[in-house]
């Protein structure tokens, strides 16, 4: 007896993305009537199973996220769980930032109605066995091909911190970056990184390997990674980090080893949380929980039948300047 086929067996004899395959199937969402038709063929011509729906009152949404207890997806979470229950689902958080529960991610005895991805990517496996629940998918910040994504333009986001940085007058700028080995976040990581590196160049600057310093995302990552910067040769006149938390680390390590800021070195931060106005930080405000809120009310029209099309939202970042932000000294 063969091997059971898959959504991407499907996918590839129909010629669509595996979630065109999920949407046609389902009936999730519009799907050209040529492009059903072929999907059907596919999927009959394999003996591929049609997904099952369940009863609306008995359907829970997974909301996968890296790090739940962080800002950025606690905010991002809030949105959708209050979203999707007043769109009558409950919302289940599962956290794929640890390796067990990655091991361990939802299958068909979870009797889910509909995934919510926030900020997190997958290897091609483990994006294959979330495909294979045939449920619509929407994803917040990241990507995935073919599914209904919210998110902002990282890339210019951090365009937007460098350059504040460069028109103060800064020509020595360091990168305090996300762990690259984590790849469950690396497209965010990647795209910020690209922005850095962007700005640089429109601004004749090249880019100097050891202020670019990647050792994770919060206070501590931040803190190791100015540590870093202190041992070196020459400390840079201004850091930008990719997330608040890791800003704030900086802080409190520049100040307890009596540099001044902004005076002797800039500091420019990446979401705008709610502490960040008390640090005076100067950074990248991104609206995480209307990103939750609006792909949540994406997943409510897939499950309803009225998606018009794969919408991919990109919602406005920018700079809030505070005084975290100077002159480099002469």
């Amino acid at each position: 007896m063969g091997e059971k086929p898959t959504i991407r067996d499907v996918a590839r004899r129909a010629g669509v993305a595996p979630s065109t395959v999920s949407r046609a199937l389902s009936g999730t969402s519009y799907v050209a009537p040529e492009t059903d038709e072929r999907v059907r063929r596919a999927a009959a011509e394999l003996a591929y199973p049609r997904p099952v729906r369940r009863p609306r009152g008995a359907q829970t949404v997974a909301a996968l996220a890296r790090f739940p207890s962080a800002w950025f997806f606690a905010e991002a979470v809030g949105g959708i769980e209050r979203t999707l229950r007043a769109g009558g689902y409950h919302v289940l958080l599962h956290n794929v930032g640890d390796p067990a529960a990655r091991a361990a991610l939802p299958d068909e005895r979870w009797g889910l109605a509909g995934l919510i991805v926030v900020a997190s990517s997958f290897t091609p496996a483990e994006q294959a066995r979330l495909e294979e629940l045939a449920v619509p998918v929407a994803v917040v910040g990241g990507s995935w091909a073919g599914v209904p994504r919210v998110g902002i333009d990282d890339r210019a986001g951090a365009v937007a911190a460098v350059r504040h940085l460069v028109a103060l007058g800064h020509r020595e700028i360091a990168l305090l970056a996300f762990d690259p080995d984590d790849f469950v976040g690396r497209a965010t990581a990647e795209a910020r990184r690209l922005g850095y590196l962007d700005a640089l160049a429109e601004a004749g600057l090249e880019p100097n390997p050891d202020w670019v310093v990647a050792t994770g995302h919060d206070a501590p990552a931040g803190a190791r990674a100015v540590d870093r910067l202190l041992s070196g040769p020459r400390l840079p006149t201004a850091l930008f980090a990719m997330s608040d938390e890791m800003a704030l680390g900086a802080l409190r390590t520049l100040r307890r080893a009596g540099i001044d800021v902004p005076g002797r070195v800039s500091v420019v931060g990446f979401d705008d949380q709610a502490v960040a106005e008390y640090a005076d930080l100067t950074t990248i405000a991104q609206p995480a929980r209307e990103q939750g809120e609006r792909a949540a009310a994406l997943l409510l029209e897939s499950l309803a039948g009225v998606l018009d099309g794969v919408p991919d939202v990109d919602l406005p970042t920018r700079l809030v300047v505070r005084g975290t932000t100077g002159p480099p000294a002469v």
